[in-house]
């Protein structure tokens, strides 16, 4: 597929693949690629994966898009990317051992012995409730485990830092990649302190750096040595970046193997309550984030589970059987919950089963599960001002239900816009898009049509009664009910 001059290239290092799109200079998907990659699991809590592997996926999605839009034609290529995803280099700049993504549970001891020694302003200065999951308490689990790592290590980077440096061969982190490591002071945009128990930290540039692709990987993909690449942001920024949020009014919602859900500020705010993340935004302001963690791994863990023919016939079985005939489901299944409850002794939980339940009546039980806990979410955002989040701008392949989003505007009585084409590569389009702007200052105009779906007043009880049912059986299998008495 030819196109004129002017493609601009995102790329998203995503959890379990990663996605390349081409926008064209009108801001349409001209041209798309993706390589997936494995995920290992040594241990229990574990979740590793090789940079290696990384390298190659992008080097394979890149030469399959240069043939279907010349290289030749490239303006600029985006980054985005998971995190908190460690990555330990050697002083070669070579990857020490796996790296170890934000799935991994493992240090989680590690992290509270942290939060403990820095003191109750953590939070305040970071806008993180740093967990077993961040850079820093990462690092140290690998130091404490393996002897001899702390001597020959020299840096500790996130997963799109080691992309950037393989494009361009410099090392730089952007802002909100930054807030994953526990240790980015979002007063001064600075390192904290903490940073000193890393062997080494990569500089922090704006998310519109560019530099020069390095010409051994141009001569590898067939893209023109030069083309310039942009640092970018992680991926729940430019998500938001390419679904067209940009004002208070917008919460972005973002189902992939996770749900991310983020409204936006104009300054830092740290919540009293520490209930979201805050994370500087590509352009300026704060994003305040809440995670639902592995949401749609355990919708494919139940599809596995019940052998549906895939996660598609899943949902199309829980969208046949009304909300008030499912049992309950907790779906606290990382284990632990980053969302409005942020507990690592969450668990997930099937209540209310019978001889005659069904594989749907599961499989909705879990949708109302992750619903209930979105609303909890979507609620905290919506206070942070009386002008903020008046619409959802859905994206991700745990959307691609209009019986889900129909069910989200219901349950949290707000309209959910989403791409009428059913486009749910967002952050690598925000990614291309972003590119766009940093090299020639050029706003694309995405050209994706929004579907909204409206609430719908006549189910607000029924979903306020399933609310009830969900908190109920959360605070008695926590024991919160008891220490309420």
């Amino acid at each position: 597929m030819a196109a004129g001059p002017g493609t601009f290239v995102g790329i998203d290092l995503g959890t379990s693949s990663v996605k390349v799109v081409g926008l064209d200079a009108a801001g349409k998907v001209i041209a798309r690629s993706k390589r997936g990659y494995a995920t290992a699991r040594p241990a229990a809590g574990a979740a590793e994966q090789s940079p290696g592997d990384w390298v190659s996926a992008v080097v394979g999605a890149l030469k399959e898009l240069s043939t279907l839009v010349p290289a030749d034609s490239w303006r600029a290529i985006g980054l985005s990317g998971m995190l908190p995803t460690l990555v330990v280099l050697d002083a070669d700049n070579q990857p020490l051992g796996p790296a170890v993504t934000w799935e991994d549970a493992r240090a989680e001891a590690i992290a509270v012995e942290f939060r403990a020694r820095r003191g109750s302003d953590l939070y305040e200065r970071t806008g993180q409730r740093v967990d077993g999951r961040y850079l820093l308490p990462m690092y140290l689990r690998r130091k404490f485990e393996e002897i001899g790592l702390d001597s020959i290590a020299a840096k500790v980077i996130g997963a799109k830092d080691y992309l950037f440096f393989v494009l361009t061969g410099e090392l730089l982190t952007d802002p909100s990649t930054a807030t994953g490591f526990g240790c980015f002071d979002l007063v001064t945009g600075t390192w904290d302190a903490a940073v000193s128990e890393l062997p080494g930290v990569p500089e922090i540039a704006p998310s519109s750096l560019t530099r020069a692709l390095t010409r051994s990987i141009s001569e590898v993909v067939g893209i023109p040595a030069g083309t310039p690449v942009v640092l970018g942001a992680a991926d729940s920024v430019m998500g938001a970046f390419g679904l067209g949020a940009r004002s208070q009014e917008d919460v972005v919602y973002v189902a992939g193997t996770s749900t991310v859900m983020l409204g936006i500020s104009e300054r830092f705010i740290p919540d009293p309550l520490s209930r979201f993340l805050v994370t500087p935004l590509a352009e300026g302001g704060f994003g305040n984030e809440m995670d639902l963690l592995s949401t749609g791994s355990a919708i494919q863990w139940l599809s596995n589970l019940l052998q549906f023919k895939d996660v598609d016939s899943l949902l199309e079985a829980a969208a046949r059987v009304p909300i008030g005939e499912a049992g309950a489901f907790l779906p606290y299944l990382a284990p632990g919950e980053q969302g409005a409850l942020w507990s690592t002794d969450l668990r997930g939980n099937i209540l209310g089963l019978t001889l005659a339940s069904t594989g749907g009546q599961i499989a909705r039980s879990l949708l109302n599960g992750i619903l209930v806990e979105s609303r909890r979410c979507i609620e905290i955002l919506r206070g942070l001002n009386p002008q903020s989040a008046s619409r959802i701008l859905a994206s991700g392949s745990g959307t691609s239900s209009p019986t889900f989003r129909q069910d989200l505007a219901d349950v949290t009585g707000l309209p959910v816009y989403s791409a009428r084409d059913g486009e749910s590569d967002h952050s690598s389009i925000g990614a291309a898009a972003f590119a766009a702007k940093a090299v020639d200052s050029r706003e694309l105009a995405l050209t994706s049509e929004f579907e909204i779906h409206s609430p719908n007043p006549d189910r607000e009880s029924d979903w306020r009664q399933i609310e009830a049912r969900h908190e109920h059986f959360r605070l008695l299998l926590s024991g919160e009910d008891r220490a309420l008495d």
